[in-house]
């Protein structure tokens, strides 16, 4: 017999989806605030600066941000087209490519990070102490979300969001 969920877990999954998206719009409208480009132009450029050598095929690039290959390519062309990655040819697979992160890439991730960090803690960071983010993450974990992914030391050079 399959279980439904109960009202009470009914709500949490509401609260958790409204919220996510609330919390990622102000972000968005921080930086955008800010002059800084969509939060998902960070994010990518995060996972190539994180990535060895600065440089990831766009498939694993996807994966890492959890957004469609379509998103992706979009993305990955508005990357280029800005001189914020390169894209270079596999040398063993010639019909693969990699996608490089450009130092102009590195720079514009970190000055993006002031903003991001500044908006976690006016819209995360300010409502929790760090007692209740600790047991936030908890609860995620159960969920199957590792907040062990996103250390202290590693916020320096900034977090991801997704």
């Amino acid at each position: 017999m399959k279980r439904k969920p109960s009202t009470e877990v009914t709500a949490a999954w509401i609260r958790l989806m409204r919220l996510q998206s609330r919390v990622l719009d102000a972000v968005e409208q921080d930086l955008k605030k800010a002059g800084f480009p969509p939060l998902a132009w960070y994010d990518a450029l995060l996972e190539l600066s994180r990535a060895p050598s600065g440089e990831m095929r766009p498939v694993e690039l996807e994966k890492q941000m959890l957004i469609p290959q379509y998103s992706t390519s979009r993305l990955i062309d508005r990357l280029v087209d800005e001189g914020l990655a390169a894209r270079r040819e596999c040398k063993i697979d010639k019909r693969g490519q990699f996608v490089e992160i450009t130092e102009t890439g590195r720079e514009l991730q970190k000055k993006m990070w002031s903003a991001y960090s500044a908006a976690i803690e006016k819209h995360v960071g300010s409502k929790l102490s760090d007692a209740d983010a600790l047991k936030l993450c908890g609860l995620l974990d159960r969920l199957g979300c590792s907040c062990d992914e996103v250390q202290a030391p590693a916020m320096a050079d900034g977090a991801s969001a997704r």
